[in-house]
C-alpha cells in the first residue's frame, strides 16, 4: 500500500470534503422532527403492547 505524506493527505481530504453535499437548515429541522415523531410513536406502541401483555398475564395468574 502506497504511503502518502501529510501534505498530500490534507489535500486529498479537502478534495473529498468539498464533494460533500450538506443538507439545508430546513432539511435538518424536518428530519429532526421526523425522528422525534417516530420515537414518540414507537414509545406509545411499546407501552400499549406492554400494557396488553401485563393485563393478559395478570388475568391468567388471577385465574389460577
Amino acid at each position: 500500500m502506497a504511503r502518502t505524506n501529510p501534505a498530500q493527505f490534507i489535500q486529498q481530504t479537502r478534495a473529498e470534503v468539498s464533494k460533500v453535499v450538506w443538507p439545508t437548515r430546513r432539511e435538518v429541522v424536518l428530519t429532526t422532527v421526523m425522528v422525534f415523531v417516530m420515537a414518540a410513536l414507537t414509545a406509545v406502541f411499546f407501552a400499549l403492547v406492554d400494557l396488553g401483555i401485563r393485563s393478559a398475564l395478570e388475568a391468567v395468574l388471577t385465574a389460577f
